[in-house]
């Protein structure tokens, strides 16, 4: 078995448009948010380049770009490992994520009109689903694509390009919690699309913040349960 432990299909296909290694750096990182590859996991060069299909070099620089942006810690003699978040690190983080999306709430109910009211009914339906059926993977995937699609009805570019700063690390602490919040984080979806709906921009705010909270103290709570 190789060290790198990848999942049975976890490996994205490398997209061929774009220099090979900022595409070896996106399939990594997708890695690394999916938590297919786990915090504190060594990462050898050799491995990942054969799971990728490419040569060791695109690797490295990937891995290098990875360690500069905090997803990947390189020790000297030792090699590349994933890094370990600490509580502060996923507190600060979170906490940012409250204040941002907060606001995105309030703008949402400012601005959306009934297509973007349905468009997330449908994605919080979806969402619902994959609790039911147990699906982690792409409840996950359904919450980002949730909480975008609040952001892009915000209708502030500014304050999208900053939530998506911090998107993939959200969803890296989300994923332990996903199953743990599970039906309860979509019903406060049902909540805040109501507030929403109504134009409601005070009580979508004070729902936003509160289930945001709720997630930050899932993560710090998760090794309890």
């Amino acid at each position: 078995m190789l060290s790198t432990g990848l999942p049975q299909g976890a490996v994205p296909k490398l997209e061929r448009p774009g220099p090979l290694r900022d595409r070896v750096y996106e399939a990594l990182l997708e890695l690394i948010t999916t938590r297919s590859l786990q915090p504190g996991q060594h990462l050898v060069e050799s491995e990942l380049a054969g799971h990728l299909g490419v040569s060791r070099q695109p690797v490295r620089e990937a891995l290098q770009r990875l360690n500069t942006e905090g997803w990947v810690d390189l020790r000297p003699a030792q090699g590349a490992f994933v890094h370990e978040p600490t509580e502060d690190e996923a507190d600060q983080l979170l906490t940012v994520r409250t204040l941002l999306e907060a606001e995105a709430a309030r703008l949402a109910a400012a601005h959306a009109g009934s297509p973007g009211v349905k468009a997330l009914e449908e994605l919080c339906a979806e969402g619902e689903k994959a609790v039911a059926a147990d699906d982690v993977d792409s409840a996950v995937a359904l919450n980002a694509v949730f909480h975008a699609k609040i952001m892009e009805l915000a209708g502030n570019a500014v304050l999208a390009e900053l939530a998506g700063q911090v998107d993939r690390r959200v969803r890296w602490y989300y994923t332990p919690v996903a199953r743990q919040r599970g039906k309860q984080s979509w019903v406060e979806h049902r909540e805040l699309i109501a507030a929403i709906a109504d134009r409601d921009e005070q009580r979508a705010t004070v729902l936003m913040r509160e289930h945001t909270e709720h997630t930050r103290r899932s993560y710090h709570e998760r090794q309890r349960g």
